[in-house]
């Protein structure tokens, strides 16, 4: 008998062994790591006269120990206690400057040492440049003085910049910023005994709502977001700090184009447990420049109320914003269907306008078929006006004429249709100082930018002139085909002298000056060296193959340096998707993405493992299209089979991906797609899946685009969960989840549970939870580690399958 409870103890204790596997971290291959860990390429800010180009250089990723410092998790933020920051930012490492003329580059002096800089802003005049610069101690507002390379620190008093930095320039020498009311020192501490238990309750109000994170959830979170949202406004002048009204918990303030006005929002009591602070009770009001209330605009209520589906709206005004074409006129939409889009009426939605000094009646300006979506101000003569419907993936641009009061569509297609989109209009700035509608040929023209330009050869960013009359959009420069160049920036739209960003599949992406009239040769502007060696020699092409049912699909095939298909044979392959949806074929059919496109890797690519042997197709489309007046979501898992098919057939056509040997992954709707493609099909040999949502009773007031909830097709939500399906899934599959997830939706209980269920129907799963980690991975270690955990997946299930 104690032999037999000894034998029971061992086999129990063994089973633990092989149940938890408590590794410390671990290196991938030294190529992988090198790639992970190299330092990107500046990014650029560049005057509107291109004199001067400020260079930003970023910090490499974390240290998971800086993750872990403290935070709080309130109100759906994620506050640093110790200097009203949010936690988890990334950080800008240094600063130089650029004379474009001469090409000399300038140290600046006066910056913080070690800086951890965000948020560069030029002033009206582009003469300085504002940043912030976190310490652990607090955030302090410094200015760049252009003509001395030097940055002065201006605050004396800590910046609070939680729900926001705030910081505006009303003009050259004056700057409007927040700081703390209180020292960090001072945060409420949490009382052993509370005052008493935390309770809700609803009185009949219906209150559907998305399954947001980090939410108020007792008394004393509402004291920390009150302590840490609480801020006074400030404005600095030649030295001087002026304070503006009274401390509040500012959610937005913007200046008048006067300069004479304030609009602010300001959050009241009481404070939401359903939804983040955006949602919370507010105040809208317009004050002088000494912070004086001129006019209450509205009392807006909490956001819970807000109906269920992505085109409802709650039945008051929303959309509060300056007019930028006149001295100070405040605008706002109202909805004229009570907020309910399947309303049967003519009109959807109508802006309203007042203007200075806020004492008569609001008058309106013109009324909208569908969901006003903002408006774009020109002149007395010109705005363009946005409107949409996100459940039939529609968009329509207008023209207004301000002075006529008339409104005149100018195109609509569907969000989805990326081959007929004209791109944005591009903007210039009026006396004002605002930016406004840029027209050319004396008006006759918008001058349109497209920085991704799809095309049946690919994306090929391009410049347009988009005739008013005519109604038509006529390129006139478009990115030359075995390159990827889109215009960063419009430098004189009359001259056509334009900032634009180039790059190849062999050229690293750098920044040139290109004359349209003049045609002279294009200037180089900066000479960024390629900071990926290891990727040198690879292949990359865009593929194209149809499905089953004749939809095209593409993606973006990666092969190792020195593979010949020929000698080498078909190889062990990684497919990576994030499935979207489409309410029309032939948009799911549109090519996107570019060839070539110099090969950036950021932590998330799968293009790690080219440098390991294999195939990779990544961005391999996977598209859900609306069938025979159906959703898109009603027949997910077949499409999704159907497009899984259709790329291993055309890689193993190719000769290229060895049909045995196939692996497939994605993250969040990526891990989605992946556990229901092991779940139904026994295509793939592995899975891999990040921070995924797979219990879809868990999002029940709808889940990315679809907007019919649990209640209304719950048929759905269990066909489509593949929580529903985990005793079929014997594929071995690798779950990866932040145990921080910041993500609507994609709670860390989903890869629990799945892992759980499949463990105990026999499956062959390992979950790694990674400390600290938000829905995005962020620290160095955790990085490092995970992608270990997935080489050796892959390696073990994958490369070395029979």
């Amino acid at each position: 008998m104690k032999r037999t409870l000894l034998s029971l103890f061992l086999l129990s204790t063994s089973l633990g062994v092989f149940a938890q596997d408590a590794v410390s971290y671990q290196l991938p291959p030294k190529a992988m790591a090198d790639l992970l860990l190299a330092k990107p390429t500046p990014t650029v800010s560049i005057d509107s006269k291109a004199e001067w180009m400020l260079m930003s250089e970023r910090n490499s990723y974390p240290s998971v120990e800086q993750l872990a410092m403290p935070e709080f998790r309130i109100a759906g933020l994620r506050i640093n206690p110790l200097n009203f920051s949010l936690s988890r930012q990334i950080f800008i490492s240094n600063f130089s400057l650029k004379n474009i003329k001469t090409s000399k580059t300038a140290a600046i002096s006066g910056l913080p040492s070690p800086l951890f800089a965000s948020l560069p802003e030029w002033n009206p005049g582009e003469t300085k440049i504002s940043f912030t610069n976190t310490t652990s101690a607090g955030v302090d507002l410094y200015i760049i003085d252009i003509a001395t390379a030097k940055a002065t620190k201006v605050n004396k008093q800590p910046l609070n910049v939680v729900l926001g930095n705030g910081i505006t320039w009303v003009d050259n020498e004056t700057i409007l910023y927040r700081i703390a009311t209180k020292s960090a020192n001072a945060v409420p501490v949490k009382p052993l005994l509370p005052k008493g238990p935390t309770v809700q309750q609803n009185l009949g109000k219906a209150s559907p709502s998305p399954t947001f994170q980090d939410l108020i959830k007792s008394p004393y979170d509402e004291q920390l977001f009150e302590f840490f949202g609480t801020s006074q406004l400030v404005q600095y002048k030649n030295g001087t700090e002026t304070r503006i009204g009274q401390p509040a918990i500012y959610t937005s303030l913007s200046v008048s184009p006067d300069k004479k006005y304030l609009l602010q929002r300001t959050v009241n009591k009481p404070f939401s447990y359903l939804v983040t602070y955006r949602g919370f009770p507010s105040t809208v009001k317009i004050t002088d420049l000494s912070g004086k209330t001129v006019k209450i605009l509205a009392e807006l209520p909490s956001t819970e109320g807000t109906p269920s589906g992505y085109d409802n709206t709650q039945n008051v005004a929303r959309d509060y914003d300056w007019r930028d074409d006149e001295a100070a006129t405040v605008t706002w939409a109202m909805p004229l269907d009570s907020g309910l889009i399947k309303k049967k009426v003519q009109f959807h939605d109508a802006l309203y306008a007042l203007d200075a000094p806020f004492s008569g009646t609001a008058k309106e300006l013109f009324k909208t078929e569908t969901r006003y979506r903002g408006t774009e101000w020109g002149d007395a003569a010109l705005a363009l006006v946005f409107e949409g419907l996100r459940s039939k993936q529609t968009s329509k641009v207008s023209r207004y004429n301000p002075t006529t009061g008339t409104l005149e569509t100018l195109y609509a297609l569907n969000q989805t249709d990326a081959y007929n989109d004209p791109g944005d209009p591009v903007l210039t700035k009026n006396k004002f100082g605002r930016q406004v509608v840029q027209t050319v040929d004396n008006g006759t023209k918008l001058l349109m930018n497209n920085t991704v330009g799809s095309s049946p050869k690919g994306d090929l960013p391009f410049l347009a002139k988009f005739d008013l009359a005519a109604k038509k959009n006529d390129i006139i420069w478009r990115s030359a085909e075995g390159t990827y160049e889109y215009v960063a920036d419009v430098l004189d739209a009359n001259k056509l002298v334009l900032l634009t960003r180039r790059e190849s599949q062999k050229d690293v992406p750098n920044y040139f000056i290109k004359n349209l009239v003049l045609r002279m040769a294009d200037r180089p502007l900066t000479s960024f060296s390629n900071p990926y060696p290891g990727l040198e020699g690879i292949s990359k092409e865009k593929i194209s193959y149809k499905r089953s049912d004749g939809v095209d699909l593409t993606g973006n095939l990666y092969l190792p340096k020195g593979y010949d298909r020929a000698k080498d044979g078909p190889l062990p392959t990684l497919i990576w998707a994030y499935p979207r949806e489409f309410n029309s074929a032939a948009d799911a059919a549109q090519i996107r993405g570019s060839k070539d496109r110099f090969t950036a890797i950021s932590w998330a690519s799968p293009i790690y493992w080219v440098t390991q042997g294999y195939a990779v197709l990544d961005e391999a489309e996977m598209p859900i299209v609306a069938k025979d007046g159906k959703k898109p979501n009603d027949t997910y898992v077949e499409q999704l089979v159907a497009n899984a098919e259709a790329a291993i057939n055309k890689l193993s056509d190719l000769g290229v991906g060895d049909r045995n040997r196939m692996a497939v992954g994605g993250h969040s709707y990526g891990a989605f797609m992946t556990a229901n493609l092991l779940a139904h099909t026994k295509l793939f040999k592995a899975g891999i899946a990040r921070s995924g949502a797979y219990n879809r009773t868990l999002t029940p007031f709808g889940f990315q685009n679809e907007e019919r909830t649990y209640w209304e097709v719950p048929q759905l939500y269990y066909e489509m969960s593949p929580f529903s399906y985990a005793d079929k899934i014997k594929t071995p599959i690798l779950l990866i989840h932040g145990d921080a997830d910041d993500n609507t939706g994609t709670f860390p209980i989903n890869s629990e549970r799945l892992f759980n269920a499949i463990k105990g129907f026999g499956g062959t799963a390992r979950f790694v939870f990674l400390p600290y980690e938000a829905h995005s991975y962020r620290g160095r270690e955790n990085l490092l580690h995970m992608l270990w955990e997935m080489n050796n997946w892959l390696d073990t299930y994958v490369k070395k399958a029979k």
